[in-house]
């Protein structure tokens, strides 16, 4: 696109682009858009000639975007979302509100986390609901920018790096993020376990048969990390995707797993299980809330992450989970 071809363009073939490519077809885009169909292929005619490339081929049945619309779309994306804001502030008031938020975290912090919201919600917005789905990576920002979902809960170190040198280079990051609590994890076995008593040593640790809680489905995870800088390894028979799972499976077998302390308790069968610390230095586990830079000025979104540091703090609050070793850890009433 030359600056003479900029200086012409229509901006409202940007709404029908952006529209295009978020449903993959005409006739959805002009239904969304209060268009006639003949009007949307229009509009998109004159953006191919504009932008100098198809943007939009047919493939049998399905329209798939080229490289150049996969390329620019996001951008274009991002400067209509922000003429909204800044053309249409947004209010939100929790009480007559209706909104619906989208949480991807895993079934520890859920635990916590979720009880907490849902008394905000009944006592301040009766209208909003929350919907949880499952965190199936350490890296959500594919998640994010896709809208899938529009908070991510979790403990996501290479993506805060990644994000942390991004920004120190000077080149602009697209997602924010903030603290809410630092978890800390401990061995879990069952209360009659050979190890439940007595000493607990590395090499019985790397000697005993392991579960691993991996929402990846990757057989390798933070613990095993710590072990490599040690030049020991554990023997994995099993990997799970749920805390609450790996919890049930050690109750009933001779596995060890790693478990947050705070997530214990919520175990239907913890009053049969022993808490052990590891026997090795493995640091305590951050979590997070990340977002997209698109929401961080929505008033509706600053509510929900508001609401959410909230209940973390009281959740994991000081003093809240033991810090010794416990025999047994009884259910909660």
């Amino acid at each position: 696109m030359g600056p003479g071809n900029f200086r012409t363009l229509d901006l409202n073939l940007l709404r029908v682009f952006d529209e295009v490519m978020t449903e993959r077809s005409l006739t959805r885009a002009a239904r969304k858009l209060s268009l006639t169909q003949p009007a949307v292929s229009n509009a998109m005619r004159r953006f191919r000639e504009t932008v100098g490339d198809d943007l939009i081929r047919r493939e049998g049945q399905a329209m798939a975007p080229t490289a150049r619309a996969l390329a620019i779309w996001p951008a274009v994306r991002e400067a209509l979302r922000q003429l909204q804001d800044v053309l249409t502030p947004s209010s939100f008031e929790p009480a007559q509100a209706s909104t619906t938020f989208v949480l991807a975290m895993a079934d520890a912090t859920a635990a916590e986390l979720t009880p907490g919201m849902v008394e905000i919600m009944n006592r301040d917005a009766p209208g909003v609901s929350i919907r949880v789905v499952p965190l199936a990576t350490r890296d959500p920002r594919r998640l994010l920018d896709d809208e899938a979902v529009d908070l991510a809960i979790g403990y996501f170190p290479a993506a805060l790096a990644d994000m942390t040198a991004r920004a120190q280079s000077g080149e602009a990051v697209a997602f924010a993020h903030r603290q809410l609590y630092s978890g800390e994890y401990v061995c879990v076995m069952r209360h009659d376990h050979p190890l439940a008593s007595g000493p607990f040593t590395l090499d019985q640790y790397c000697a005993a048969r392991h579960m691993l809680v991996s929402f990846s489905g990757r057989p390798f995870g933070f613990v095993d990390e710590a072990l490599a800088g040690l030049g020991r390894e554990r023997r994995i028979v099993l990997t799970v995707n749920q805390f609450f799972t790996a919890g049930r499976v050690v109750a009933r077998s001779n596995l060890l797993t790693v478990l947050p302390r705070h997530f214990v308790s919520n175990i239907g069968s913890s009053d049969r299980l022993v808490l052990r610390e590891l026997p090795f230095a493995v640091p305590p586990v951050r979590v997070d809330a990340l977002w997209h830079q698109r929401l961080h000025l929505v008033k509706a979104h600053e509510w929900l992450r508001t609401s959410i540091a909230t209940v973390a703090r009281s959740a994991f609050a000081a003093g809240k989970f033991p810090n010794e070793d416990s025999a047994a850890v009884r259910s909660a009433p």
